[in-house]
């Protein structure tokens, strides 16, 4: 959870810094956005494909398929970045002129093909992450992504305003703070040796099982994000439709703040991926069910804690993306947006761990399938209906996510609760 913060924490800085180069800096890093989740989507992906498959292994006492499973993720994570990484930069600028991008464009390209010429740099250390987390050693996963998220914060005002870099210098000091990890999960790995896991090449021996097993949960997961980033990108091009690109300003910035409140929820449900994993490789299903639900309550517990804050600290929070006098007249709208998004974490407080249950179950397509729901289809038709249809504006917009997250929820937590009970009733 600490971990998770502290990296939305540097994605918020970076909009902070960002903000004082005027309103269309801040919109143009919005419209890359959408672009740079596929990113966050695929190392994210691939390290929960990493995490439920090598956590059946250990659950299971196969120890060398573990290190083998290990090695595997690391080696698919760079293959993939390496395709990925062309494709964005061959299609960021069609897509962002597409979204809509139009007088921010020329932001939007200066910060993004810096970001996506790292795709490696910053896919491979979550797959690595996810192999720590498989052995239970999240400790250390939360001190490397600290590392990264503070020298970001360090570096971001020198590279954006000492050194007068603009937006590609909040862009390089990203860069340089997560190759930093990758030196420091190097270290522990293979020259310190001390993690439970062996991911050494001596220990590979390719097998399609295991990396059948891998992309079965890593590709989907992976796709969920992709999801987030064509709503994101769908969803701004609607704001620019019944709005204007201040709009889109104000969705993107405060969505930080969003992202960075979900963590806590996100984190609960990512540990869970392991602890299911590992109960269902042992066949202990009423384990399963007592993790879930405890996992939900404890989300609910921090969606409270969290709503309250926003309420509470709206004027405060806004103010960090609008102290200049050029972005200062999105002040109210942000004010506004982060309350209407409150009941947006009790949503996710339900349905993110019940989609992140079919992961540890080996689910990839069924969590998909739950994430597509819950962060394309139903958001974007609600959001249509009460921007366009009923004439809504922005705000309908806004009351489309909810209305979508709620319904999503309430199926997917149906689903996964009905599952579970047929496991446990199957093995007695």
């Amino acid at each position: 959870m600490i971990s998770m913060i502290i990296t939305s924490i540097y994605n918020l800085v970076d909009g902070i810094w960002v903000a004082g180069l005027g309103a269309d800096a801040l919109a143009g890093v919005g419209f890359v956005t959408p672009l740079f989740l596929i990113l966050i989507g695929l190392g994210n992906g691939l390290g929960a494909g990493a995490t439920a498959s090598i956590s059946r292994y250990i659950g299971q006492k196969r120890k060398d398929k573990a290190d083998n499973g290990a090695i595997h993720s690391i080696i698919l994570t760079i293959i993939i970045s390496l395709i990925i990484m062309i494709l964005l930069l061959i299609l960021m600028k069609p897509v962002l002129i597409v979204m809509g991008a139009g007088q921010t464009l020329s932001y939007a390209i200066e910060y993004g093909t810096i970001m996506f010429t790292g795709t490696v740099l910053f896919v491979l250390p979550n797959s690595m992450y996810g192999i720590l987390r498989a052995e239970g050693d999240v400790t250390r996963t939360m001190y490397a992504m600290a590392i990264s998220g503070i020298l970001n914060m360090i570096l971001d005002p020198i590279f954006i305003y000492l050194l007068g870099m603009g937006v590609s210098g909040a862009a390089y000091a990203t860069i340089i703070s997560t190759t930093t990890v990758i030196f420091v999960l190097y270290y522990w790995i293979y020259i310190k040796k001390d993690t439970y896991l062996k991911p050494f090449k001596s220990n590979f021996k390719f097998s399609q099982e295991i990396t059948k097993d891998i992309l079965g949960v890593g590709l989907p997961a992976s796709l969920e994000m992709v999801m987030t980033a064509v709503f994101a990108a769908v969803f701004s091009a609607l704001l620019t439709i019944v709005a204007s690109t201040d709009a889109v300003a104000v969705y993107s910035t405060c969505w930080r703040v969003i992202t960075l409140g979900v963590m806590p929820i996100v984190a609960i449900s990512t540990a869970l991926v392991s602890v299911v994993g590992a109960n269902y490789g042992a066949r202990r299903f009423k384990n399963i069910q007592t993790a879930q639900r405890y996992s939900i309550l404890l989300s609910l517990l921090a969606s409270v804690i969290i709503g309250l804050i926003i309420l509470i600290f709206a004027p405060q929070i806004v103010y960090l993306f609008s102290y200049s006098e050029k972005s200062a007249h999105l002040s109210a709208t942000m004010i506004e947006f982060l309350i209407t998004m409150i009941p947006f974490f009790f949503c996710t407080a339900i349905g993110a761990p019940s989609t992140l249950t079919f992961q540890g179950l080996g689910k990839g397509i069924t969590a998909m399938i739950q994430t597509l729901m819950r962060q394309l289809i139903f958001s974007l038709i609600f959001s249509y209906i009460f921007a366009m249809v009923l004439t809504m504006g922005e705000h309908g917009a806004w009351y489309g996510i909810i209305a979508g997250q709620l319904t999503a929820c309430i199926i997917t937590f149906i689903w996964s609760s009905t599952y579970i009970n047929r496991l446990i009733k199957n093995s007695s």
